[in-house]
């Protein structure tokens, strides 16, 4: 069965970091191009951050770049993104996100390209 667990998201305030891991079963998602994406309320779902499965390959939204790292550990089955100084309009369910296409033969911020999607976890950057 494939499954995608995200965790860590939480309520911090402006300029607070956070840290969202997504757990992946390790068959399934061998050679696989990992991505994060949020989609706030009453907005559309948008590419945050994606990454190759050597690591070696990032791609990060405009919005995020300079804030956001997205990183990952094969030998833990895990995919991670940390966020820094963090905004308000950062606030927005978080999805993870797996496809079995090679880096170089997607545009990894495009949506339909990934197969799989977690349940989402729910940042909310107030004061």
């Amino acid at each position: 069965q494939v499954q995608l667990v995200e965790s860590g998201g939480g309520l911090v305030q402006p300029g607070d970091s956070l840290r969202l891991s997504c757990a992946y079963s390790q068959r399934t998602f061998t050679g696989t191009t990992m991505g994060w994406f949020r989609q706030a309320p009453g907005k559309e779902r948008e590419f945050v951050a994606a990454i190759s499965w050597s690591g070696l390959r990032t791609a990060y939204a405009d919005s995020v770049k300079g804030r956001f790292t997205i990183s990952r550990d094969n030998a833990k089955n895990t995919v991670f993104l940390e966020m820094n100084s963090l905004k308000p309009e950062d606030t927005a369910v978080y999805y993870c996100a797996g496809t079995p296409r090679d880096w170089y033969l997607i545009r990894p911020e495009e949506v339909h390209y990934y197969a799989y999607w977690g349940q989402g976890t729910l940042v909310t950057v107030s004061s």
